[in-house]
């Protein structure tokens, strides 16, 4: 081909055609070393495709877990639950936790005979009359448990509902009050999720978490991240340290305004009176009046389920349908007496 002077031009008299990604002929890193040419090469081959320097990096497994990549690993932390959460189109959650050794009335009362019993036999073992009181304040708690399980759902009940999207139960996915709530949802066939941690001594997820939204965390601080991303109220039951502490991060961020206020409501007032007193922290001057007005008391499940509804109802942001808040007095009591 030539241009209008008669010169060649450099653009090929054809389009070429694309080359075959099973083209026959080897590229040279294909071809093996003549073992003639040097007999140390097949060895020093073998360490290098051995060695963890040339393994892609997304498959060291090494690699990842170093030091190095934590901040890779705290994104990855936050990612799959977040990517999971979004394509399930959950918007609301309603967080509930709580202790962990509080069971059903009839396990409970099993482990005081079967306490008991070993007691009958060494009357003067200090060890076992400390598990007997123990179990014996469990027992006396396990009305939580089922309290727990009427909030489940009531919630549950209400999951496709909700003014913006989809609301669910969120549980730390462990045994005992968080068990309870998310099996009252399972009960009334609604989903529900429960946010696991990675601890040295492992504990299984609940049986009720729906399995497509069951996450294990590697860092507590993802976890929170998560169980406040969508929450709109915490209901904590009575509980230990870990409850506290999601307790207490909820208020601080809500006193300190790095959160917009949630409703907060703690189960059990007897309970939640002995485990700490805010009104001793008004009159030392720790914290402010209206902060005592972070939270409040509810003993049943329907008591704090309405606490919550005319929260937000009051605060102008309905979290049901108005005709729907109406009639959730009249069947509340027949969804969780079933």
């Amino acid at each position: 081909m030539t241009d209008e002077g008669g010169l060649r031009s450099a653009r090929p008299s054809s389009v070429p055609k694309p080359l075959r990604a099973d083209r026959g002929a080897a590229l040279p890193g294909e071809q093996p070393q003549d073992a003639e040419a040097d007999i140390r090469a097949p060895g020093a081959l073998r360490s290098i495709l051995q060695s963890s320097s040339y393994q892609e990096a997304d498959r060291d497994e090494n690699f990842l877990q170093s030091e190095a990549t934590r901040g890779i690993r705290l994104q990855l932390d936050f990612l799959k639950a977040e990517t999971l959460l979004r394509e399930h189109q959950i918007a609301h959650t309603i967080v509930v936790f709580g202790s962990t050794r509080i069971c059903e009335a009839q396990a409970a009362r099993r482990a005081v005979a079967s306490i008991a019993d070993t007691l009958a036999l060494n009357p003067d073992d200090d060890g076992l009359q400390r598990r007997l009181k123990s179990a014996r304040h469990i027992a006396a708690n396990s009305k939580y448990y089922r309290i727990a399980r009427e909030f489940g759902r009531i919630v549950g009940a209400a999951s496709e509902k909700a003014i913006g999207g989809r609301l669910m139960i969120m549980t730390g996915g462990g045994p005992g009050i968080m068990e309870a709530a998310n099996r009252g949802a399972h009960d009334v066939g609604a989903q529900s999720i429960g946010l696991n941690i990675t601890l040295p001594k492992e504990q299984d997820p609940n049986p009720y978490v729906t399995p497509d939204l069951c996450f294990r965390f590697h860092y507590f601080a993802m976890r929170k991240l998560h169980l406040l991303m969508r929450a709109r109220a915490l209901v904590a039951f009575p509980g230990g340290f870990g409850t506290m502490d999601e307790l207490f991060e909820v208020l601080s961020l809500a006193q300190t305004r790095k959160i917009a206020p949630v409703p907060v409501v703690l189960v059990g007032e007897s309970y939640w009176r002995r485990a700490f007193d805010p009104d001793f922290l008004v009159e030392e001057g720790v914290i402010d009046p209206e902060d005592r007005d972070l939270f409040w008391f509810a003993e049943s499940a329907e008591e704090a389920w309405q606490g919550i509804l005319r929260w937000y109802e009051a605060s102008g942001r309905p979290l049901l349908p108005v005709g729907e808040v109406a009639s959730r007095g009249k069947t509340i009591s027949q969804e969780v007496g079933s």
